[in-house]
């Protein structure tokens, strides 16, 4: 990942917010160990949110060559970390995104950086499948996209029902996907 320019100023601010919490919790926000803290939360949430000022379509443009004769395209298993909207906690997985082309091709490392787009930001799975599967097929003249992504969440881990080997699995498509037998090969295909 290259480096993001942070705005200080906006780092600034965010921090003394952590402060503020770090002081509401009890502690001692000038403590050895937590005088850099605040500024470290706040740099670590921006970055962890800066699909926010991304745009995921820019860079599927920026990469799509002509070409004929392919069947099905996949790229499976793309790392992503997001946080969930309800309780800004992580969540992570992967993602598996096929699509078929219609005399265009994308190049696979935007389609990475398209998931990193779309999970950077306060989330929730079932949106941020759906948001990918979108932008893919918009963006890109196809004949059916489909994106599956696996999760596991730590606000499912961490707190309320601690079930710590629960994943959560959600899949979107359109398209030449809405058959159930090509829907079916590219399941089979990500499974193996």
């Amino acid at each position: 990942m290259a480096y993001i320019n942070l705005d200080q100023q906006l780092v600034e601010q965010i921090a003394e917010h952590y402060k503020a919490i770090i002081t509401l919790l009890g502690e001692d926000p000038n403590r050895e160990g937590l005088v850099k803290t605040p500024i470290r939360a706040a740099k670590a949430l921006l970055e962890n949110t800066r699909g926010y000022n991304e745009d995921g379509g820019h860079y599927l443009r920026s990469a799509i060559f002509k070409h004929d004769d392919s069947q099905m395209v996949i790229v499976r298993d793309i790392e992503f970390y997001s946080l969930c909207e309800h309780h800004i906690l992580p969540f992570f997985g992967t993602v598996s995104i096929g699509y078929i082309p219609d005399g265009e091709i994308v190049g696979l490392s935007k389609l990475g950086r398209v998931v990193d787009t779309c999970s950077r930001k306060l989330q929730v799975q079932e949106r941020m499948t759906i948001e990918l599967c979108e932008l893919i097929s918009r963006e890109l003249k196809n004949k059916g996209v489909i994106v599956v992504a696996r999760a596991q969440h730590l606000c499912m881990k961490m707190r309320g029902v601690e079930k710590q080997t629960a994943e959560t699995v959600t899949m979107h498509y359109c398209g030449a996907f809405e058959d159930i037998n090509t829907r079916q090969e590219f399941l089979e295909l990500i499974n193996k």
